[in-house]
């Protein structure tokens, strides 16, 4: 539990004249390169000297980006393109498995998510999509993600700009709370339980009519 153990590189000391940049926060998700370039950007001030930049890649990690880092061998990394290619290497996947349309279509809204909140994942993942889609059918295919609902009450969206659409799914959503409007699942479940109640009765009826009355 000493300093010693404790610190990946315990020998590197800042300068005195060096202040520690504020990073954007990596944190195992998105494009590694696109996050080295930002870190090295950052610290441009120390002139590209390796052994900063490794001593301080770790200001810049988060979450599963943060655990992985601690989990190296340091021993390994002898200049700063050793720690690159590590951290590439392992967050290469972020790369490979890039969205399509295919997958916007069948991303759906989580129980717990707001439809402002699943409006904001939905977009971040339709902006890696390549070739880039423009506007009018990422709009589209927004649409075609929604449950029945939401769909139904927001094909007057076609034609707006994203945002909006957000915004007008944040009514909808108002409204199923509110009672204003009902749900497809609800509506669903209200039909099955009056036709269920339907047979029941039907039944009844059948019954009574089965009865023998005595002379």
């Amino acid at each position: 539990m000493s300093y010693n153990d404790l610190c990946m590189f315990p020998d590197i000391h800042l300068p005195a004249w060096f202040k520690m940049p504020k990073f954007n926060l990596y944190h195992g998700r998105g494009d590694p390169m696109a996050h080295l370039r930002g870190y090295c950007s950052e610290m441009r001030s120390v002139s590209g000297k390796d052994e900063l930049l490794m001593a301080y890649f770790s200001e810049s990690l988060s979450g599963a980006a943060l655990e992985w880092y601690t989990h190296q061998d340091v021993s390994k990394w002898y200049v700063w393109e050793d720690i690159a290619q590590d951290f590439v290497r392992h967050f290469q996947y972020n790369i490979d498995i890039i969205p399509d349309c295919s997958s916007l279509y069948k991303m759906e809204k989580k129980p717990e998510e707001s439809f402002r909140e699943f409006g904001h994942r939905w977009r971040e993942q339709a902006a890696r999509v390549c070739p880039p889609i423009d506007e009018e059918e990422m709009v589209k295919l927004f649409l075609q993600a929604q449950g029945p609902t939401y769909f139904s009450h927001l094909i007057p969206a076609l034609g707006k700009r994203f945002n909006n659409v957000v915004k007008m799914g944040e009514m909808v959503e108002e409204g199923i709370k509110s009672g204003k409007i009902m749900s497809y699942s609800a509506l669903k479940d209200t039909t099955k339980e009056i036709q269920n109640i339907s047979v029941s009765l039907g039944g009844r009826k059948r019954n009574r009519k089965d009865v023998v009355e005595p002379h």
